[in-house]
């Protein structure tokens, strides 16, 4: 197994590195690097430039429009990728229901969604929280009922992340009440403008909208957009969520996340000292450092192995696991560089346009707004917790 990088995928990150250099906007790069909020148009615009080069979807087999990468090909875009600023690609049609389309879905179905997926058409967003069914997503109570030629949807999902923007829902539904656990769960394809549905904002901790509460009545949702068989949709969510939690870990972020924290310790202090030359600092960045080197190492090898034909299990919980923790521990030691600068962000922060200053409202809101949201992070996509018992029972045997 080599787990260095050959001369052509050397090259391969080079390529990666002009095209952003050429293609992001400037504004665009200093609003993601400085933690700024962007327009919906900004956003769109950029998946669209993607598009056009082909490299929006790099996880989707050619023939539906993707990119054709190996896995390495796709761990050096995703690294360069988060240096450069550029906007985050929203994964909840490229990254989770697309893949679960091209598993499962129908011919009719691929047809119809994905070209939509690549052309921004169609915003998703995904139903699988409940409250009282979050990590113990097996006992969620949203139940839809075959009425004919459609099912009737009733039942409320929680922390729907860009449900507000979204047009289409993938959402878990109970389709047999008398079945066990994972048993009798079926996933739907729901337009989000069918009458019935109730979008209601969850502001989080940062004064940021972007999850909410989704209740559903009396929905009706056509039998044609079921994805895999009746009752068997617990196969599409694990396989939907294999993939989310590989891509949690981070570890492309991270590094543009330690990169800033090393930049913003640099940065003389009053008495003329930076920060970085604290010892117990330094000892504090030195540590979390090595762990994301740890990690990095090792995901390198789920990749070696992935490409020489593997699949990765309990990996991607540890990934999952070690890559949120990390990320968290960057934003407390980014805040503590800060200093008085890591004020409570307001609100309408997020919209100014970057300064020039180095310590001014960039950073007090890229911090801030930082360290809070990383706060969530062991917590979505199967807490870190649920994780653990996940690796237990599958290397442990326990």
């Amino acid at each position: 197994m080599d787990i260095h990088f050959s001369p052509e995928e050397s090259e391969f990150r080079e390529a990666v590195r002009a095209f952003l250099k050429e293609k992001l906007p400037a504004h665009v790069a200093a609003r993601g690097i400085h933690g700024k909020s962007i327009t919906k148009a900004d956003h769109v615009a950029w998946m669209h430039t993607l598009n056009d080069k082909g490299w929006l979807a790099a996880s989707w087999p050619v023939e539906y429009g993707g990119t054709g990468w190996s896995v390495v090909h796709k761990h050096i875009f995703d690294e360069e990728y988060a240096h450069s600023g550029a906007p985050r690609i929203v994964p909840f049609g490229i990254n989770m229901v697309g893949p679960v389309i091209i598993k499962f879905g129908t011919p009719e179905q691929k047809a119809h969604f994905l070209p939509r997926i690549l052309n921004s058409e169609d915003w998703w967003c995904q139903g699988y929280s409940e409250p009282g069914a979050g990590s113990d997503l097996a006992s969620l109570k949203t139940r839809a009922v075959r009425e004919g030629d459609h099912y009737v949807v009733n039942g409320q999902k929680t922390w729907t992340s860009t449900g507000h923007y979204a047009d289409w829902m993938f959402c878990l539904v109970r389709t047999d009440n008398e079945a066990q656990a994972q048993r009798g769960i079926s996933f739907l394809l729901i337009d989000m403008k069918t009458p019935g549905i109730t979008v209601r904002p969850i502001i989080t901790l940062e004064g940021a909208h972007y999850v909410n509460e989704v209740f559903l009545d009396n929905v009706r949702v056509p039998v044609h957009n079921l994805v895999g068989r009746e009752h068997e949709g617990w196969t599409c969510a694990k396989y939907l969520l294999t993939h989310e939690r590989t891509t949690i870990a981070g570890i492309g972020m991270a590094k543009a996340m330690l990169a800033r924290l090393k930049k913003t310790a640099s940065i003389e202090l009053r008495n003329g000292k930076p920060l970085i030359e604290d010892p117990h600092f330094r000892a504090q960045i030195a540590e979390v450092e090595m762990q994301l080197m740890g990690i990095d190492m090792s995901n390198m090898r789920i990749l070696a192995a992935a490409r020489d034909g593997g699949v990765p299990g309990s990996e991607s919980s540890i990934l999952k696991i070690k890559g949120t923790e990390i990320r968290q521990a960057i934003s407390y030691l980014q805040s503590k560089a800060v200093g008085g600068y890591a004020v409570p962000l307001l609100k309408d922060e997020l919209g100014h346009e970057h300064d020039g200053e180095l310590l001014h409202n960039d950073y007090s809101t890229t911090s801030t707004c930082q360290y809070l949201e990383m706060r969530k992070a062991s917590v979505y996509g199967g807490s870190n917790e649920i994780q653990k018992n996940i690796i237990a029972k599958m290397i442990l045997e326990l």
